[in-house]
């Protein structure tokens, strides 16, 4: 069949670079948490920012958030790797770096704005009550709003990684050595398409799927942990 053109003697030169496949995994992962991570802290701090009303926080917040969202990823890696990073520092730090540092700036856009949102799902009694026990705000924040908060951004904040991961692919453009990289490098030197790219799909594939039980797990400790009894039958026949 034309269509799916695919030979079976050629897996086993994707096994003669299987070195190179589970090296683009180890990055692939690594990218992935150090973008995530790192988007994390950036984004609670932007999406507190949003959620101040000193316009000298809130506007550079807001438009980090608009030139983050509104650009692609892409566009982002390539104007880091090439302008940006050898302009602040003189030369070029690697494309990792490179790619690390705009998957964390890209991720922290959208964590910002579930970190905002999350917060502002938070009743605003729950704070006048906090200030009432003569909690400061910053304590209020920190012990009752932000526990609170963090529990409605697990599903959100989940997706946001397994988008990332994906997403991170983006960064073999600047020839980083990663998944896709491995993929391209075998399609290259056998000039066959189908099966290097299929190979670096059914990768993508694995991770993702076990990203994906990770984050259901993690959502099923926070539900049974802290949701009250009633929210957990809701919870659970939404499920259902």
């Amino acid at each position: 069949m034309d269509f799916l053109d695919i030979r079976w003697d050629m897996w086993e030169m994707i096994w003669n670079y299987r070195v190179l496949f589970l090296r683009g995994i180890g990055v692939t992962v690594a990218l992935t948490i150090i973008g995530y991570l790192g988007g994390i802290v950036l984004g609670l701090f932007i999406g507190m920012g949003k959620l101040s009303k000193r316009k000298w926080i809130y506007y550079p917040c807001k438009y980090y958030v608009d030139f983050f969202r509104g650009t692609p990823l892409l566009v982002q890696i390539l104007l880091i790797h090439s302008a940006i990073i050898p302009g602040i520092f003189g030369h070029s730090l690697g494309p990792i770096v490179s790619g690390a540092v705009a998957l964390v700036l890209n991720s922290a856009a959208y964590n910002a704005e579930i970190i905002r949102a999350g917060i502002q799902s938070i009743e605003k009694g729950q704070t006048e009550a906090a200030r009432s026990l003569g909690m400061t705000k910053q304590i209020a924040m920190k012990s009752i709003i932000l526990p609170q908060a963090f529990r409605r951004m697990v599903p959100p904040l989940g997706n946001e990684l397994i988008a990332l991961m994906k997403d991170s692919s983006l960064v073999t453009v600047i020839a980083v050595n990663d998944i896709l990289y491995a993929g391209k490098v075998v399609a290259g030197a056998a000039q066959r398409f189908w099966e290097p790219y299929l190979m670096a799909a059914i990768l993508y594939l694995c991770l993702t799927f076990i990203l994906g039980k990770l984050i259901s797990y993690v959502e099923k400790r926070f539900s049974n942990s802290y949701v009250p009894t009633k929210r957990k039958n809701l919870f659970s026949s939404r499920r259902s």
